[in-house]
């Protein structure tokens, strides 16, 4: 199974915007406190829509809590990382995969990443930037582990049932 782990996130609208990704993926979301705002907030809601009493999430007191109760392997995403998170390998779906993101002002701590530096990856972008969004970096890393995995459970090749506009909603297309 796939997880997003948010250590200590500081912005609603990015947590929102994570839950209603970890909804459209059947991804499990751990949330480890400090939260910089309450799991109420009106700003959670608006960036989830309607779809987060359909995410599946976990809150922690803190990274010990988080760790003891849950096994499996864990890559964490750092601007630090020597490596691109292209580089691994998340293809196994019978094993937990934890990917760690850190809080927004400041990422994941160095006494967490140092024992797992060959975990430790980075998305690539340019020098003229220093970390893209949260929530954008979430979708990135979780797609990704996805295509490596054949989108297990998700629609994507016929034959599906799209379930909103119907199958063939663009071939149905008469004019207006």
């Amino acid at each position: 199974m796939l997880h997003v782990v948010l250590f200590e996130p500081e912005i609603p609208g990015n947590t929102g915007n994570i839950m209603r990704t970890c909804v459209a993926t059947n991804t499990h979301l751990h949330l480890i406190k400090p939260l910089g705002f309450s799991l109420d907030e009106k700003y959670i809601r608006r960036s989830g829509v309607n779809y987060i009493e359909h995410c599946h999430y976990t809150v922690y007191e803190n990274w010990e809590d988080f760790v003891s109760k849950n096994h499996g392997k864990m890559y964490f995403y750092t601007r630090y990382g020597h490596r691109p998170h292209s580089s691994f390998d998340y293809s196994d779906t019978t094993e937990n995969i934890y990917l760690v993101f850190g809080k927004e002002s400041t990422g994941i701590p160095r006494w967490i990443l140092k024992p797992h530096l060959d975990t430790c990856t980075r998305i690539p972008m340019t020098d003229k930037v220093r970390a893209l969004n949260l929530s954008n970096s979430v979708a990135i890393v979780v797609y990704e582990a996805l295509r490596q995995q054949n989108y297990p459970n998700l629609f994507w090749d016929e034959p599906f049932d799209e379930g909103h506009k119907g199958n063939h909603f663009i071939e149905d297309y008469e004019g207006e």
